[in-house]
């Protein structure tokens, strides 16, 4: 899927290009050089189990798939590793920070698909021992860690016979977290500047203020059917309008195991709120482009962002 803006909204965007004539050849130069600017991204989109093996083994394939598709930075949803039949079960597979056999295996397929990964969440060790921190780790394609995330939002939700209350085993994260992706040889590199969060974060606008000016901001998810039908695209979506960057957000998305049923639907949208790529239901993964100048054209038509009064 890749719909693009409207033609008079492109034919206002070409305009102003146009209009703008490079003063040097310097200057022509660097607009040659940001037209070219792009960084593939992937969302993958499980439906995992109750085994952290066969989690691991499919998000593996999929990262694979994803880097063959020419992705440079690749996202797995929350929760990637494990969707127990008890919210508890979580607690089994803690890990500490910076050791475990998720952490390796999140740095060792960084490292072999010489991809930029956004490890979804894993449950780490928290102060209280009767509950997790729902962690989200960016690794570098040499399988360096480069940031670490705790989610700072937790879900509760009523209605008929669904419940959830993950702060009844979650602790919540306290600290925002930027990332800055650098992709290209080194002299030559691109650098991307991306917004951290997870699934419930997205209905919190006021935290995404706090990661702009962004390039992306990465929402990996497991959001319900019940509340992803209703609400998943149009707050992705207004996400990335009201922040004019680009949203990638890789979801869990088919009928678990445990019985819950997740929405899915992983998908690109740009500044513009366009879905670039999506995929609805099932594994698999959601490819598309980031692009320098489609940021600098939604920004330069709508400066919303150097309004900004409060």
């Amino acid at each position: 899927m890749n719909p693009t803006m409207s033609a008079a909204a492109g034919r206002a965007f070409q305009e102003s290009k146009m209009s703008s004539k490079p003063d040097a050849a310097g200057s022509e130069s660097r607009d040659a050089t940001a037209q070219q600017a792009r960084l593939r991204v992937a969302a993958v989109q499980l439906v995992s189990s109750t085994r952290v093996d066969e989690n691991l083994a499919r998000a593996g394939a999929l990262i694979a798939e994803a880097a063959a598709a020419g992705a440079r930075l690749v996202a797995l949803p929350e929760h990637f590793a494990l969707l127990g039949r008890s919210d508890r079960d979580k607690l089994a597979i803690r890990e500490a920070d910076g050791a475990g056999p998720i952490q390796r295996f999140l740095a060792a397929q960084a490292a072999a698909n010489d991809v930029w990964l956004v490890g979804g969440t894993l449950p780490l060790f928290s102060p209280n021992p009767g509950k997790v921190l729902n962690t989200s780790f960016a690794y570098r394609p040499d399988g360096a860690r480069a940031a670490r995330y705790d989610k700072i939002h937790l879900f509760g939700f009523e209605h008929g016979d669904e419940r959830f209350d993950e702060a009844a085993t979650i602790v919540p994260g306290r600290t925002p977290v930027v990332v800055d992706i650098e992709v290209g040889a080194a002299g030559a590199a691109q650098r991307w500047r991306a917004g951290m969060s997870v699934c419930y974060d997205l209905r919190f606008p006021e935290l995404y203020r706090t990661l702009v000016p962004a390039d992306l901001i990465l929402v990996p998810s497991a959001f319900t059917y019940t509340t992803g039908s209703a609400h998943w695209e149009v707050l992705l979506r207004a996400r990335a309008i009201e922040n004019q960057c680009y949203v990638l957000a890789p979801a869990q998305g088919g009928r678990h195991e445990n019985g819950r049923r997740t929405w899915g639907h992983s998908m690109l949208v740009d500044p513009w709120g366009e879905i670039v790529a999506m995929h609805d239901e099932g594994e698999g993964i959601a490819v598309g482009d980031v692009e320098r100048s489609r940021l600098d054209a939604v920004r330069a038509s709508i400066p919303a962002l150097r309004h900004r009064v409060l």
